[in-house]
């Protein structure tokens, strides 16, 4: 299975995106950008596509997937995207607090601590539902490493179309994201264009 390596704080400098974003707190050092470079049009709407994979840790084909479903369904294709986006296990378990960072969330769903709805899943891509229950498993509950979690992350606001109880280790989606609710840097009507074309 592929997976992205590349250094988190190096990848956020090169599209210009805060590493808040990711779950890290560090800040990447500003290198002056060369004034005399324009980014064309296209390089544009390829760069906010590469912010939105980097971000949900998406690679290039379930990202294109993710897209043409987004194009079927009602409503603006841009929305649909990133409520999909948004609304994917490893994202979630994130937003809850369950996990520092983005890439921590994914490799604790790939090691099965967590449950949708009373059922183990270990697919971080797992498309949640309004009404859904996500909570750790109830033999990982007390591990230390949670504990350690929940005191770094117990600072970070809910996301409001999620119900959590970090005492209980439980969330609940209440309902999908609108596009207002999240707060990802990604110009989603770039990423329309790029593909439409």
């Amino acid at each position: 299975m592929a997976v992205d390596k590349t250094p988190i704080l190096k990848r956020c400098r090169s599209l210009g995106m805060d590493p808040v974003y990711m779950g890290v707190d560090k800040k990447s050092k500003r290198h002056p950008q060369n004034s005399r470079r324009k980014i064309s049009e296209y390089g544009l709407q390829l760069r906010e596509k590469q912010k939105a994979k980097f971000i949900y840790g998406v690679l290039e084909k379930p990202f294109r997937n993710y897209y043409k479903k987004a194009d079927i369904m009602k409503g603006q294709t841009g929305d649909n995207l990133m409520t999909m986006l948004e609304s994917r296990l490893d994202n979630v378990v994130f937003r809850l607090g369950f996990a520092r960072t983005r890439r921590e969330a994914r490799q604790l769903v790939d090691h099965k601590m967590f449950t949708v709805n009373g059922k183990k899943v270990n697919i971080p891509s797992y498309l949640l539902k309004a009404g859904d229950v996500v909570e750790v498993c109830e033999k990982k509950k007390n591990l230390q490493r949670f504990k350690d979690i929940l005191e770094v992350t117990n600072g970070r606001a809910t996301a409001d179309w999620l119900d959590c109880d970090p005492e209980k280790l439980t969330g609940t989606v209440k309902n999908l994201p609108t596009r207002e609710q999240i707060d990802v840097p990604v110009n989603e009507m770039l990423i329309v264009e790029l593909y439409s074309k």
